[in-house]
């Protein structure tokens, strides 16, 4: 049975449920239920903190987890990421008071307070730079600025609104870029049929949201005018309609591309165009 952990609470935790739920699998109904055994889908879940998942993942006791790269990353533990969710992103930059500094270069002696040490620690690293000292705090390290615990912090930033507001600013380039992953240890068999259903089935609810079904109707004289607005993943489906000279076309289209794909195909000829979502799928 494939062993999965999973964000008992956070911001990863809801959206990472509704993943799996969109894939099938049977979830936790109390919310202080810590284990949960899915006999039909071959897999026992365990709720983690997200913090924590990393660890457990990297030592090998569970097979799979989802978590945040920041996470990971942070953890320093034996694990690897292996596909990217597309949701709890975010962005990790320095920042101070302005004028503190220009460029990750200019920390060199400086303290810095951050919920993640061992990110800012490889970052410091990778340019060669020596901090006085990382002063790890678990929320609102802004403080740590006006109380003098550090001169530089490091944490989230989303649009700058909230740095302005407390008369800080950002410093250079971003530290790392992040976001739900799923990870496995570091050289787990890739092949083992149980993860690999499991990956596939998380790759098929991505592509699902990402992508509706586009059915429309096209006179013969404009079928490849339309074909080459909806060429598919491999090629659209083509059946001819009753009314000679005329088909009906069936095509995957990127959701966001969607009602421009539409008033193109309109343009073209198309009639009775619709689209409609992607309920689940295997491609």
């Amino acid at each position: 049975m494939l062993r999965i952990a999973i964000p008992n609470k956070g911001s990863l935790s809801d959206s990472a449920a509704r993943m799996l739920h969109e894939a099938g699998y049977r979830l936790r109904t109390e919310s202080n239920e810590l284990v949960v055994v899915d006999e039909a889908n071959g897999v026992e879940f365990f709720y983690l903190r997200p913090r924590d998942i990393a660890t457990y993942v990297g030592s090998g006791q569970l097979d799979i987890g989802i978590t945040g790269r920041d996470l990971l990353l942070d953890s320093a533990a034996p694990a690897e990421e292996v596909l990217k969710l597309g949701f709890a992103r975010s962005t990790f930059r320095f920042a101070g008071v302005p004028g503190s500094a220009g460029s990750v270069n200019d920390l060199a002696g400086m303290t810095i307070a951050t919920s993640y040490p061992g990110v800012v620690a490889k970052h410091l690293a990778e340019h060669g730079v020596e901090a006085a000292g990382i002063v790890r705090l678990d929320g609102a390290v802004e403080t740590s600025l006006r109380l003098g615990v550090a001169q530089v912090i490091a944490d989230v930033v989303e649009t700058g609104a909230t740095l302005a507001h407390l008369g800080l600013e950002v410093i250079g380039e971003p530290i790392m870029h992040s976001e739900a992953i799923i990870i496995r240890p570091f050289g787990a068999d890739a092949s083992h049929p149980p993860a690999q259903r499991f990956l596939r089935r998380m790759q098929s609810v991505l592509v699902a949201r990402g992508y509706v079904m586009v059915d429309y109707d096209i006179a013969a004289r404009h079928l490849d005018k339309a074909m080459a607005l909806t060429p598919g993943l491999e090629s659209p489906t083509i059946s001819p309609l009753h009314r000679e000279g005329w088909s009906a076309v069936r095509s995957m289209v990127p959701a966001d591309k969607a009602h421009t794909v539409m008033d193109e195909l309109a343009a073209v000829g198309a009639r009775a165009i619709l689209a409609t979502r992607i309920h689940a799928c295997r491609i």
